[in-house]
């Protein structure tokens, strides 16, 4: 038994930088590929950490759900779908993931994981030097499925220390205008020490199956950040497949859209498995190990 992607979703488009926007037209799109109601879904959970106005409350995955079009009716006898945030930043799609797996081991038909984040002024979609984060919008819907395919356990690994980064909304200076600044700052070692929590994750979910042909999808904090963590954990570089970073690092988006464009491209061929490790502040790490189905064995 396992659990797999039965389809994917993204939203990158130009006319909004909301990201319960981006998020819900995701989720539509996702919901679209797989051909499912929107009444199937049973669980909802987002993973994004930079949003809209800096908004604390309602849960962002509530207006997300609503952005999606699912759960709306409320008779007596409707199904309801249950959506809550989960954010821990550049893991939290993998954390999501294992949580997802004990969802639908209890009998939920799927679990849909959005992900993504925008500058809370928005009035931006690509990062610079101060705010390092595009705007992109990302959707995984899970399944549980009887074969041996889909994920294997979630290893994670944090470091002692400080957390390398950190993302606040400083009130000492936001005077009327908080709700559009954020304040992120990264420690000069800020990559060095997520590459090493990341490698140590990355080993021990490869150890599941050691003679299987593995892709890498990881974390972005940089461009070369994946190529970084493919050598050290002695796999080629033509293993790693990456979103598209035009704009900069999608952030918590990066591993479902990697994975978007690595079906959509049909460059999956010759790998048996997808190594998934998502990497960032904490400095933490959370890595699983994804046994691909057989139509993308070809």
């Amino acid at each position: 038994m396992g659990v797999r992607i039965r389809a994917t979703g993204t939203s990158r488009s130009t006319d909004t930088h909301s990201i319960v926007e981006h998020s819900g037209r995701a989720a539509r799109h996702c919901l679209e590929q797989a051909g499912i109601r929107p009444d199937q879904v049973g669980v909802l959970i987002n993973t994004g950490v930079f949003r809209d106005s800096n908004t604390v409350e309602p849960a962002v995955a509530a207006m997300i759900q609503k952005a999606a079009g699912i759960g709306l009716d409320y008779g007596k006898n409707d199904p309801r779908t249950f959506s809550f945030d989960l954010m821990n930043g550049a893991t939290g799609v993998v954390n999501a993931v294992q949580v997802a797996g004990a969802n639908l081991a209890t009998g939920t038909e799927h679990v849909l994981i959005v992900a993504g984040d925008t500058h809370p002024s928005l009035t931006r979609s690509r990062a610079d030097a101060e705010f390092p984060y595009a705007t992109a919008g990302a959707a995984l819907l899970l399944e549980h499925v009887e074969g041996a395919e889909g994920f294997g356990p979630v290893h994670t690994v944090t470091a002692p220390g400080t957390p390398a980064g950190q993302a606040y909304v400083d009130t000492a200076t936001m005077g009327t205008v908080g709700r559009g600044l954020m304040t992120v700052e990264r420690e000069p070692d800020f990559e060095d020490r997520v590459l090493a929590v990341a490698a140590e994750a990355g080993r021990a979910a490869l150890a599941e199956a050691p003679d299987a042909r593995v892709a890498l999808i990881a974390s972005t904090p940089s461009a070369h950040f994946p190529k970084r963590l493919a050598d050290a954990l002695g796999l080629d570089q033509n293993a790693v497949r990456t979103p598209d970073l035009t704009d900069g690092d999608p952030h918590t988006a990066a591993l479902p859209l990697a994975y978007a464009r690595a079906t959509e491209d049909a460059s999956l061929g010759g790998f048996t498995h997808i190594l998934f490790v998502g990497a960032g502040a904490g400095p933490s790490a959370a890595a699983t190990l994804y046994r691909l189905p057989e139509e993308h064995l070809a």
